[in-house]
Formats: structure tokens, sequence, C-alpha cells
């Protein structure tokens, strides 16, 4: 009876260590950490990340905008920057001397307003495909993304370029999820918001490095 007696107090305390182990660590996490790289994102994307790149479609007729809709473009792929290919030193990416090539799946946008500006976030997922001549083990992604405004005499409001680096895989198919958070550019009229639209896509020159500024001559 005794040894029964002690045997559940050793449980009891052991049990009461776990849990009380399990609490420090769990308090130690900050939101931030415990967040994934996907649950960062689900705000911008649903469904499945291979879908066609499809523009945010528009509201119906007769039925009124979304809040966000009244100041947040539509966003979609700027004709021939949707897909991006790389070959071997020195030659075309075509063929068999195509090391690999990136193309954008799906896009999605959310706008903040403050004041006179409007900053947008812009995602984009892609995915990277090896090429016959054999894919890097890192692969830079250039993007670049722009709010235009439209009509006949097209207007760039602002643009921006990033990079974006990929890890391939020996699959050699790769998806990517990449989020544009800082492009800014003052609230247009109200005659003129519906003409604005987002651009994304590949543009190679973001990889070229930013020229450096010229120093005063003495």
């Amino acid at each position: 009876m005794v040894k029964e007696l002690r045997s559940s107090r050793n449980v009891l305390r052991r049990g009461t260590a776990v849990a009380l182990a399990l609490s420090v660590a769990l308090a130690s996490v900050s939101p931030v950490a415990a967040q994934s790289l996907t649950d960062r994102f689900k705000s911008l994307f649903g469904g499945k990340s291979d879908e066609p790149a499809q523009p945010n479609p528009a509201p119906a007729p007769g039925q009124p905008a979304a809040d966000d809709d009244v100041d947040c473009p539509q966003v979609t792929v700027r004709s021939g920057a949707s897909t991006y290919a790389v070959g071997m030193t020195g030659k075309p990416a075509v063929g068999n001397d195509v090391r690999f090539q990136a193309s954008i799946t799906k896009m999605a946008r959310e706008c903040a307003r403050s004041g006179g500006q409007i900053t947008a976030r812009i995602g984009i997922q892609g995915r990277v495909i090896a090429g016959p001549a054999g894919a890097p083990t890192t692969v830079e992604v250039p993007l670049r993304v722009a709010v235009v405004q439209g009509g006949v005499g097209e207007k760039v409001i602002a643009s921006k370029a990033y990079r974006t680096t990929v890890e391939m895989s020996e699959s050699g198919s790769v998806p990517f999820t990449f989020v544009a958070e800082d492009l800014a550019y003052p609230v247009p009229s109200a005659a003129a918001a519906d003409s604005y639209i987002f651009y994304v896509g590949f543009d190679p020159q973001a990889l070229s490095p930013e020229p450096k500024a010229r120093g005063r001559k003495k």
C-alpha cells in the first residue's frame, strides 16, 4: 500500500513537471516566431498555389464594390512578362540550353490608405522549373511591381524592382512566394481611380547592380 502511494505521488510529480515545462516553452515562443511563412500570406492567398494567374474578379454588375476595391486597383501580369528563362552562359534560353524557367501562377493585393497615400501589398506566387541544361542550387528571380494609370497615354504612377532567391530541389520544380510590401503612391482622384491597375512581372533589369552615385567635382 505504501509503495503504491509513493508510486502515485511520483507519477503526479512527473506529470506536473512536464506540464510546467510545456507551459514555459509555449510562453517563450513569440507570435512572430510561431507564425509560419504560409500563415503570413493567408490574408493574400487562398486555394492552390499552381492555379493559373488571373486578375482579381470585378464586382458583379449592379453590386457595390468591396471596401478594399475602392482604393485598391486590380492586379494582373504585364503582357510579355509572365515568364523568365535563363540559358547557358552566352547562349539564348532556348531548347537544351535552358537552365531554368520561372513563371507566375497567382497574384493578390491589399491596400492601406493613410492620409493622401496608399501603401499596397502585392503578393506573387510562382514556380521555377529546371531546364535541360541543369539549374543552379539557388536561383535569383527578378520581379517588378507597378501601379499604372491606363488609358490612351499610359502613365506609370509608381514602380519598384525586387529580387527573391529560390532554393532549387532535386525534383527540379520549386514553388515560390513573394510579397512586395512597400509600393506607395498618392491617392488618385475619384475620376482617375477606376483607370488604375497593378502590373506584376519578371524584369531581368532588377538583377543589374544599381548605378553608383556620382561624386561632386571639386
